[in-house]
């Protein structure tokens, strides 16, 4: 079995999000998680970029290794989020999860459509965001190798 680059480091995960709520079941989540992290988060899509970027407060960040992007937020849109990544020649190799409450066919298409690399519906039940959680784990910090980006 090849070498895990998880097992020399944390991963780093980056969260948009700005329901307390959800921070607060994805964090417990991910404090259950069986690989080392640092889960950072962001409450709204300027944010998201300047940490993304790693301008003024953000400056000394680690480039996460995924993010996880809620489509409803102030601001700037998850939409325009992905837009902004995705066309950034030092940032659209980062996996984005789309991790949202709409259902919305729409949305799912228009996420794809502006390079998400996955689109999940949130859950409400923390049983429901440990198993995606560990999910995420299984395929982004187990399986798949990611490209590695300046850190």
């Amino acid at each position: 079995m090849k070498k895990n680059q998880f097992d020399s480091r944390p991963a780093e995960i980056l969260l948009i999000e700005d329901e307390q709520a959800d921070i607060d079941l994805i964090s417990r989540a991910f404090e259950k998680s069986k690989i080392s992290n640092n889960l950072s988060f962001v409450r709204n899509g300027e944010e998201a970029l300047e940490f993304l970027r790693k301008e003024g407060a953000y400056s000394d960040v680690k480039t996460p290794d995924i993010v996880l992007l809620d489509l409803n937020m102030p601001k700037m849109s998850g939409r325009e989020i992905l837009v902004q990544v995705k066309s950034d020649e030092s940032l659209k190799m980062i996996p984005i999860i789309v991790l949202t409450s709409s259902d919305a066919e729409e949305d799912i298409v228009k996420s794809y459509q502006l390079g998400a690399n996955c689109y999940i519906q949130k859950p409400i039940d923390l049983n429901e965001v440990n198993k995606i959680i560990l999910s995420l784990e299984n395929f982004w910090f187990s399986i798949v190798t990611l490209a590695t980006v300046d850190r």
